[in-house]
């Protein structure tokens, strides 16, 4: 038994939802790293250091020699000892290329399809060179979501290329 055109369509529709999703999430996570940024650029190094020991003062990441403590220490102390130009650089880019490719994907200009993958997939890249060379355990899932989110981009693609040919193959009748 095959599945019909009913099955299909249901598919479809389900794998642009989810699409949908995965790009709004994408969005909210662009807008909240261009924030970080900003941020970043009006808090000194200082400041982030009392934060950081007001949180382990207070069990807030639990104790304060224990493995998150330890990451969130080491990871200001990179900061605010020269990792900070990376980590706003990063952040700001990362989170203005995001909102552009996903206003460009939402409003389903195909042409934004191919650059979306090869954008992301740097990312990806940078992402786990710098997490080899830094140790970071952020870096790696954030890479990991970039691939999943090139992943659906490539099958969004095919399925607007799809709707392209048969919208076209239509007309021609």
């Amino acid at each position: 038994m095959t599945a019909g055109p009913t099955a299909t369509t249901t598919s479809a529709r389900r794998t642009e939802q989810l699409f949908r999703v995965a790009l709004v999430v994408k969005g909210i996570d662009g807008a909240a790293e261009l924030l970080g940024a900003v941020a970043l650029v009006l808090v000194s190094g200082d400041w982030l250091h009392r934060v950081v020991a007001q949180i382990l003062a207070r069990d807030l990441i639990g104790p304060p020699d224990g493995t998150l403590a330890r990451h969130l220490t080491e990871g200001v102390d990179r900061f605010a000892g020269g990792d900070r130009t990376f980590v706003i650089v990063y952040l700001g880019l990362h989170g203005v290329l995001k909102l552009g490719l996903v206003a460009a994907l939402l409003t389903r200009w195909r042409p934004a399809y191919p650059p979306a993958v090869v954008i992301l997939a740097v990312f990806v890249v940078y992402e786990l060179v710098h997490a080899w060379h830094t140790h970071s355990v952020v870096l790696p899932f954030l890479a990991a979501l970039d691939l999943a989110i090139i992943v659906m981009v490539i099958r969004e693609y095919r399925l607007l290329g799809r709707e392209a040919a048969d919208s076209g193959a239509g007309r021609d009748r």
